[in-house]
């Protein structure tokens, strides 16, 4: 299976346009890598590609990796499968306008994530007029990851549910809903070799810790380092947006360093995040755990 990280910031980008916090003044001035807001491509061959959500990039994240543009000698056309979200976030599906001008393009949505989408968005609708949106609910158990012309992938896949809330957009209007994102399980089939993604969750509950046993690699929720990281601009604490922080001596860091898993990756990362900072002790400790940040652009394959 190979995977390809399009993009590993969180909604905003790094740096986030109306920032000046001491991270995003950073990589500005070359001491942290820009990122584009995050997104996930996976393949079994090389030439079809499923996308772990839409991010608002997708345009830049398209023309940077060769295999989602048009293949040589078509007038039309892209690598793009189908796209699988884990909840209705904005930075997680408005990229889906920016796909509309492929047709009908199948997208893998939980009932709940879908109901947000049309309810706070009519997103579901709007697509309607360019062609839509083949909207349908993933499984609760593997089953195979078909092409977009209904042929095998090579790939199966399922979805879980992890803790999580609504989208901001519906908070005020909705009831608070522990399961309304969801992670996704995505196997190889021939040699069985497991990805799990889950940019988005609230607490590792043991839903998530048997999905974590035995994976090959790990993309997981890296947004926050501190639980009160956003009050300083204005934003509210990690819990409140449904985000682990990672440090803390209730954080992800802790949990997730005693793993034997290959590879451990944090992903969708905020622009607030010390992580980012090329030398920050935050970011050693991580590393000295045994896990990695991403970066755009990482390739893996397992």
């Amino acid at each position: 299976m190979r995977i390809r990280l399009l993009g590993t910031s969180a909604g905003g980008g790094f740096p986030q346009w109306n920032c000046a916090c001491r991270v995003c003044l950073a990589a500005r001035e070359g001491g942290a890598r820009p990122r584009l807001q995050s997104s996930v491509a996976v393949s079994a061959d090389g030439l079809h590609w499923f996308l772990l959500n839409a991010s608002p990039d997708v345009r830049f994240q398209i023309e940077a990796f060769a295999p989602l543009r048009p293949p040589r000698g078509a007038l039309r056309g892209s690598g793009i499968e189908a796209v699988l979200l884990t909840n209705a976030d904005l930075d997680h599906t408005l990229g889906l306008l920016l796909l509309r001008e492929g047709g009908a393009l199948r997208t893998y949505a939980s009932g709940p994530t879908r109901r947000s989408l049309q309810s706070g968005l009519r997103l579901p609708s709007l697509l309607k007029a360019y062609g839509g949106a083949d909207f349908v609910v993933p499984p609760k158990k593997l089953a195979p990851l078909p092409l977009r012309n209904g042929l095998p992938s090579g790939l199966r896949f399922m979805a879980f549910p992890v803790p999580g809330k609504p989208p901001r957009y519906l908070e005020t209007t909705r009831a608070f809903a522990r399961y309304d994102n969801v992670g996704y399980r995505i196997e190889e089939q021939t040699s069985g070799a497991r990805l799990l993604f889950m940019p988005d969750l609230a607490e590792i509950d043991a839903v998530v810790e048997h999905e974590m046993d035995g994976c090959d690699l790990l993309l997981f929720d890296g947004t926050f380092w501190d639980e009160r990281e956003m009050l300083p601009l204005g934003g509210r604490p990690a819990a409140a947006m449904a985000h682990l922080p990672v440090g803390g001596p209730s954080g992800s860091l802790r949990r997730l360093a005693p793993l034997t898993i290959a590879r451990r990756i944090y992903i969708h990362l905020n622009n607030s995040n010390p992580m980012l900072l090329e030398h920050s002790p935050e970011r050693e400790l991580v590393l000295a755990a045994g896990l990695e940040i991403a970066q755009d652009g990482m390739e893996i394959e397992i």
